[in-house]
């Protein structure tokens, strides 16, 4: 399986996560990837201290890893929070603070993806005022994107993992990205296209890739049912990997699938030696 027409990065927030943090770079590195992607690793600290960058940084560079992705601030991941941008209060007020800080180390490694969750819906507060708390976000977020040469992601999640997540369908998602370049004029919120999430809301992920091709920046993948590798569930890998070359796309992949039993460097058989380093 694998394709010479595409590029995998390695989720480092989901595999390699028996390991910590700083070690996981040289672990990718050694089982032949020089790509990796992470959601934000602070999760309690929006604004982490400078030392805790530097030594993320220092981590990156020393196993000669490329940094293709990073989300902004999104609460716990994975969790109940699903992101922060449109909850009012702290959390929206962390996103804020995090939106610089995360742009400049995202500047610092050259990272051009920067993908910014949505938040849950909260009783108490109209689905109105959320969406245009988030949309607020998403221009400050899509500015700040702008400065480093990067674009801003918008990813719809599963409604079957997420049922508080007003973003489950890849037209959801898409209509927001539209409604940012809308407002900034930057053209540079993009939609991230993850085929385990779309695949679980029952979407048809031929029409989704033949739709919306044009307007993603980045794509995830894990097998349904069960989130593993390409081969343990029912996704037909060759076959998606395939239209998404067809219609054009060649960003990045990202594996953003659990290993299972067994540790992360095992979970890539699936995927020839040779097309793990870009």
């Amino acid at each position: 399986m694998g394709s010479t027409e595409h590029r995998f990065t390695v989720n480092l927030s989901i595999l390699f996560t028996e390991l910590p943090l700083l070690e996981r770079p040289a672990a990718a590195a050694a089982a032949g990837f020089s790509a990796v992607e992470l959601w934000w690793p602070w999760v309690d600290a929006p604004v982490p201290e400078q030392s805790e960058l530097d030594a993320l940084r220092a981590a990156l560079n020393d196993a000669g890893t490329r940094l293709t992705g990073l989300n902004f601030y999104a609460g716990q991941l994975p969790g109940p929070d699903r992101g922060a941008l449109s909850v009012p209060g702290e959390e929206s007020a962390r996103f804020r603070r995090n939106i610089d800080v995360a742009a400049d180390f995202a500047g610092s490694m050259g990272c051009k993806a920067l993908n910014a969750l949505y938040g849950n819906r909260v009783e108490g507060v109209s689905e109105a005022e959320q969406d245009e708390l988030a949309l607020e976000n998403l221009v400050r977020a899509a500015h700040a994107a702008d400065r480093i040469g990067a674009v801003v992601l918008v990813e719809a999640l599963n409604a079957p993992e997420s049922p508080a997540y007003p973003l489950v369908s890849a037209p959801k998602a898409v209509e927001v990205v539209d409604r940012v370049n809308e407002a900034t004029g930057l053209g540079n919120a993009k939609f991230l296209m993850d085929l385990y999430h779309l695949s679980m809301n029952g979407e048809n992920l031929h029409q989704v890739i033949d739709s919306y091709t044009d307007k993603t920046a980045h794509v995830q993948i894990a097998d349904n049912p069960g989130r593993g590798a390409p081969g343990t569930g029912e996704l037909d890998f060759t076959d998606l990997l395939g239209r998404l070359a067809k219609a054009g796309y060649d960003g990045w992949i990202g594996l953003e699938y659990k290993p299972g039993d067994r540790p992360s460097a095992g979970s890539f058989d699936w995927l020839p030696a040779p097309l793990r380093s870009a």
